[in-house]
């Protein structure tokens, strides 16, 4: 059993493998949190002792023992406007204007397998490997009862929440914020990391020490967006990548999100994280429930590494479906983005479907400019048929040529859009998201369709279910090139307004689910503008997405390492492109662009003919050497190993089974008279012994010197490292590949 309920001190009791979540049933019914970190034994409430504190009221009915105050006591889901002057989990107003929200535990139970969400996505168990914990919450003044969902994954080492309000009462309820968990941490010190960014510069590490007062990441773009993650850590101050508790908080959702850590009087820290309460409010009507999105815990007291293998295998095993992955395993693509932009036509596609096929590449995207009026980007979203004066004989004419020359097809679409500038507009302008009596912002000279509305996410699906009847298309990229402004729906009432941004997530959410699931064959690829809606929302429609439209490599260095520290490497859409790079100008090796780009999917974002032979004949042996390597890569264990040296960037692969490893090493910053390149490997097997299968190095202008030898023993590579010969020039790297081959 993985849940447990001791009733001589009211305990309830989650386990993992690794970790303890414990809970107290404490005075008036008040849900209590006691304790979640490693293992331990028996009830912990003596770790929270009565203490009379200043400014910090006592219930009513406990006044004659002051030692009892919510404001003290470490909380499982906080009120509001009441004694608890923290963050909040959950504020509702009545009818009658009262607004706040005292919770005291009605009930609970537990059930096998894990509970599902009405219209959002939320992780699965496969078989029996996962228990439900429900306790439900009340508030007797307003009738709402709170239902707090725990998903238990004992192997897994995971915990997962989400809350379901349900209005019991006989009045009319407005939700104005509502959390999926509250976290708080009683003792210690703790650093909170947050991953910020901006277009083509995502998810950029930022650790610092949990401060008195505030501290927030959060996005009101409609979307997770490119400059807020969701995904947060809090650590303890001294945690590194291999030692120190870590906890990982990671929102299933792709709208508007929040997650706020405050340092509170007596130094405990609580963690809230939920729907953005900003511009936030739903009215719920007797009867009616709101699922709040569900939020992925992790602990880890192995230090960072821990926490990410953690999440890499909850992900990828328990929230993104990869049917469609698997279907694709074999398969490299090239997109036709970089090489020719809107200059797309079926001579051109050909033409690249070649070109990409002798890199070894199987599928050829085409991405945007093939539809309506399409040859820049002010004109024609909405319009998604195809342009026949570019593809004469449509897309399946394109698929079916491809497919003659050994090659699948893949196409970008951006069905949440649409221009001024289109058919689709003219005829329903009420369908954008606009403000009445203003003139709405332009992103991109595109406006965002009102995705809450049901008639408009019915015309995408038949648009898209058609264009995927009618031609043989085994990948999508599904694209959102702007933030939602001017957010308001025609279609709901005044006293509804609020509800829009987040009606729009569910109706993407409704669309996506429709598609994906009625198309099981097709691999969804996920982008907004690259990384602006990465999340593991969208993994669960999505198993891949576009990290950044970035495709630099040593730019992409930090933006992959950021992403690496929540999100598995199967996740990442990562491609080889020209050089200068068409982002920065920066020129690069060839080698080094295929290894940066082998830390995630690896495809092509360039125009084949505009190689020499020499690079065509490398881009073959390297498409051949991921192809070799890409179960390791994408389902094996990653380490981050470079941290603390800001001269190189390197990381390792370790494949499921241990039987194989692969170290790649990218110089950023070359010195004279340098340091030695040295690392340490990590999760070999001690007692195993090492053959380098593979050596090479790229970019370098130095000779390399042979390997002074090629078998190593596991606990060598690991305490003592491995010493890499001089790199010179401009971003050389290097591939180490070691086999298992024998115990001592």
């Amino acid at each position: 059993m993985s849940i447990e309920y001791r009733a001589e001190r009211r305990t309830l009791t989650l386990l993992t493998k690794n970790s303890v979540y414990q809970m107290q049933i404490g005075p008036l019914g008040y849900l209590l949190h006691l304790y979640y970190g490693a293992r331990c034994e028996g009830d912990l409430d003596w770790l929270h002792l009565p203490r009379d504190c200043g400014f910090s009221p006592n219930p009513h009915e406990l006044t004659e023992g002051r030692g009892f105050s919510l404001d003290t006591m470490p909380q499982e889901y906080s009120g509001s406007n009441g004694a608890d002057f923290r963050l909040s989990s959950l504020e509702l107003e009545t009818g009658s204007g009262v607004v706040g929200a005292d919770l005291h535990v009605l009930r609970w139970e537990t059930r096998p397998g894990k509970y599902a969400l009405d219209g959002l996505p939320a992780s699965f168990a496969n078989g029996d490997e996962a228990e439900t914990l429900s306790v439900v919450l009340g508030d007797e003044a307003s009738g709402v009862e709170v239902e707090l969902l725990y998903g238990v994954f004992y192997e897994r080492d995971v915990i997962t929440r989400a809350v379901r309000i349900r209005n019991a009462g006989g009045g009319v309820v407005t939700l104005r914020k509502v959390a999926s968990a509250c976290l708080d941490l009683p003792f210690g010190r703790w650093d909170f990391i947050r991953f910020h960014g901006r277009h083509a510069m995502e998810r950029q590490i930022e650790r610092a020490p949990v401060r008195s007062g505030l501290q927030s990441t959060a996005s009101l773009r409609g979307s997770s967006g490119h400059h807020n993650d969701p995904f947060t850590i809090l650590c303890a101050h001294d945690a590194t990548e291999d030692h120190g508790a870590c906890y990982g908080l990671m929102p299933v959702y792709s709208g508007n999100h929040r997650t706020d850590v405050e340092l509170d009087q007596g130094g405990s820290v609580r963690a809230v994280a939920g729907i953005n309460p900003d511009r936030f409010s739903w009215r719920l009507l007797p009867g009616e429930c709101f699922d709040v999105p569900e939020l992925i815990l992790a602990f880890s007291d192995e230090g960072l590494t821990g926490l990410s293998h953690r999440l890499h295998r909850f992900l990828r095993g328990n929230l993104s479906r990869a049917e469609a992955r698997r279907r694709a395993e074999d398969r490299v693509l090239l997109n036709s983005w970089e090489a020719c932009y809107f200059g797309v036509s079926e001579t051109r596609m050909l033409a690249l479907g070649r070109g990409a096929k002798e890199l070894g590449a199987g599928l050829l995207v085409l991405d945007d400019g093939w539809f309506g009026e399409r040859c820049d980007d002010r004109r024609a979203l909405g319009d998604w048929t195809p342009n026949r004066g570019k593809f004469p004989e449509g897309l399946s004419g394109l698929a079916e040529k491809l497919s003659e020359d050994g090659m699948a097809f893949g196409l970008w679409i951006e069905p949440e859009m649409v221009s001024e500038d289109s058919a689709l507009f003219r005829a329903h302008p009420d369908w954008a998201l606009r403000v009445p009596g203003r003139s709405p912002a332009l992103g991109r000279d595109q406006l965002v369709l009102d995705l809450g509305r049901e008639e408009v996410t019915e015309h995408l699906y038949e648009t898209f279910a058609a264009l995927l009847r009618e031609n043989d298309i085994s990948y999508v990229k599904w694209d959102m090139n702007r933030s939602l402004s001017d957010v308001y729906s025609a279609a709901l009432p005044p006293e509804r307004q609020g509800e829009a941004a987040h009606r729009y997530v569910l109706g993407l959410y409704r669309l996506l689910g429709r598609l994906t699931g009625d198309f099981p064959a097709v691999l969804f690829e996920g982008c907004s503008g690259g990384g602006g809606r990465f999340d593991a929302g969208i993994l669960a429609f999505c198993p891949q997405i576009w990290v950044s439209d970035n495709t630099d490599p040593i730019a992409r260095l930090r933006i992959q390492q950021g992403a690496s520290y929540g999100y598995p490497i199967a996740a990442f859409g990562a491609h080889v492109s020209a050089s200068p790079n068409h982002q920065t100008g920066r020129a690069t090796p060839l080698g080094t662009r295929c290894l940066v780009a082998m830390a995630g999917s690896f495809g092509f974002e360039l125009d084949p003919a505009a190689l020499s032979a020499e690079e065509r004949a490398q881009l073959r042996e390297q498409t051949a050497f991921f192809l070799r390597c890409r179960e390791t890569i994408q389902q094996g264990d990653f380490y981050r190993l470079s941290a603390e040296d800001e001269r190189f960037c390197a990381w390792q692969f370790v494949a499921e089974d241990g039987h194989e490893t692969l170290l790649t090493l990218v110089l950023k910053d070359p010195e004279a008279n340098p340091a030695p390149l040295h690392v340490c490997l990590k999760g070999l097997d001690p007692q195993a012994r090492y053959r380098l299968e593979c050596r090479d190095f790229f970019g370098c202008r130095n000779p390399i010197p042979e390997a002074p030898r090629t078998v190593f023993g596991g606990a060598a590579l690991m305490h003592a490292g491995l010493t890499l010969p001089q790199l010179l020039g401009d971003y050389p790297c290097a591939r180490l590949l070691f086999v298992k081959e024998t115990c001592k």
